[in-house]
């Protein structure tokens, strides 16, 4: 049975930036309010110093790697939703939905055993040094607790983004921001009655934070969603055929994610080996490459939906070159004014933060080094994920990811801080992949043998 509901129409060809501000706007701000959240620990938890923030550095990243797994996840449902979704085949939108659900349960549900039971062994797989780890511990052992609500929040929110409903992210994630932020003030410096927990404060507020994000997403959903319908009994109703799809299709999603968890999780284990002071420069220039990425992300995921609905519905190359050349010439600009940004509010960044001037410095030359990266992240981004994975060839996403992480990043980075080269040069090493992939990018996207429907093995099989 398909949905009579229509989709949100937008002229694809003829209004282009329209139909990507549309799409591009509430995703980006969601990104940008999911980030925050984790920004408010850094930012209050920086007035307790250098070892603070190094403790919750660890704890974020360990929370990057969930988030990857769960944006895994969640992009396989969107990549294949949407392509339904031009179609106006929400049945199978929310038979994908149940299986991503489960799956994120699942992927959610060991981290948070792992760092709730383990948090000391966790801590100390990311840094060899005893004051980072002791720091880390109690924030991660309480954190952890919140990767399977935060996994299953943002399946849900996918499910809204296959059919165009990008809002509903956006003001989920805002009430969590508000809720995280007044909690930090009032747990990590003791106000209202409350006692000062510093780093432990900071980790309850967005446990409940979290926790709060889930319930809102879930009772929305079930209670006043009439575009998806999803409903309990559809937990328990998995399409076999849909679940094959998702193993061929999904499986490069959510194994490139993965990747890059353990790209992340190279990132962390190099750069723990530093000294506390060094810790908290990364972590500073971090915080920049994050709030910058979260922009491009927004931007590459609303070229996703727009492609992916292009393809789902029988749209031609007459119609997918010129959105493909559009793609292509509006990021080499977003690219530019990124890094320019970079450059521009450095300084302002780095003065939000309590540290040592030796991590003032560092910070400073790794910001440099951040704004030549993020250009090529913006195009090569855009292009592959926005345009290769979301028109169908999303094996090829993967293997790319593959070869760069492990053959080039990781062993560059290695090296580099194995020769004790200085902080930006191994920040350079593990950032090179995002220039060295646009070639790659230019040459892929201008062949358009990336365009694939697939939707049509499933309403084949169901004509027999």
């Amino acid at each position: 049975m398909q949905s009579n509901s229509k989709p949100e129409s937008y002229n694809v060809r003829g209004d282009f930036f329209r139909s990507l501000v549309f799409l591009a706007l509430p995703i980006s701000l969601q990104n940008l309010i999911a980030f925050t959240v984790n920004f408010a620990d850094n930012v209050m938890v920086g007035r307790l110093g250098d070892l603070a923030i190094s403790g919750v550095f660890i704890g974020n990243q360990i929370h990057f790697m969930v988030q990857l797994i769960a944006n895994g996840i969640g992009s396989s449902l969107v990549i294949l939703g949407t392509q339904y979704w031009g179609k106006k085949d929400t049945q199978s939108i929310r038979s994908l939905s149940s299986i991503c659900l489960w799956t994120a349960l699942v992927a959610g549900g060991f981290f948070t055993f792992a760092t709730a039971f383990f948090p000391r062994f966790v801590a100390g797989i990311l840094s060899n040094r005893e004051d980072v780890i002791e720091s880390a511990t109690n924030y991660v052992r309480i954190v952890g607790i919140s990767f399977v609500f935060f996994s299953l929040s943002q399946v849900l929110i996918a499910s809204q983004r296959c059919v165009e409903k990008v809002r509903f992210g956006m003001y989920v994630t805002l009430a969590t921001l508000g809720i995280n932020i007044g909690l930090n003030y009032v747990l990590i410096f003791g106000k209202l009655g409350f006692p000062a927990l510093g780093v432990t404060g900071a980790a309850i507020a967005t446990l409940i934070a979290r926790i709060i994000e889930f319930t809102i997403a879930v009772v929305y959903i079930l209670c006043f969603d009439k575009r998806v319908a999803l409903s309990l009994g559809d937990l328990r109703r998995l399409d076999r055929t849909l679940c094959g799809s998702l193993v061929r299709y999904g499986s490069p999603v959510v194994a490139g994610e993965i990747v890059w968890a353990a790209n992340s999780f190279a990132y962390t284990f190099i750069i723990g080996r530093f000294s506390a002071t060094v810790i908290a420069s990364f972590n500073i220039a971090g915080m920049m490459n994050t709030l910058v990425y979260i922009w491009l992300a927004g931007l590459a995921g609303a070229v996703g939906i727009m492609t992916g609905k292009m393809v789902g519905s029988g749209a031609g190359l007459e119609l997918i070159k010129p959105h493909a050349y559009r793609v292509q010439r509006f990021f080499i600009c977003v690219g530019l004014a990124s890094g320019l940004f970079v450059v521009l509010f450095r300084n302002a960044l780095i003065s939000m933060y309590n540290v040592s001037p030796e991590a003032v410095d560092i910070a400073g030359q790794l910001l440099y080094v951040h704004a030549v990266s993020i250009a090529g992240t913006a195009y090569q981004m855009s292009c592959l994920a926005g345009l290769v994975k979301a028109g169908g060839n999303i094996s090829f996403v993967f293997r790319n990811d593959v070869i760069f992480v492990f053959l080039v990043v990781i062993p560059s980075a290695i090296i580099a801080s194995a020769l004790s080269a200085p902080p930006w040069v191994v920040f350079a090493c593990l950032k090179c992949d995002q220039v060295l992939k646009c070639i790659v990018a230019v040459v892929v996207i201008n062949r358009f043998r990336w365009v694939k429907n697939l939707t049509l093995a499933r309403r084949l099989r169901g004509l027999k």
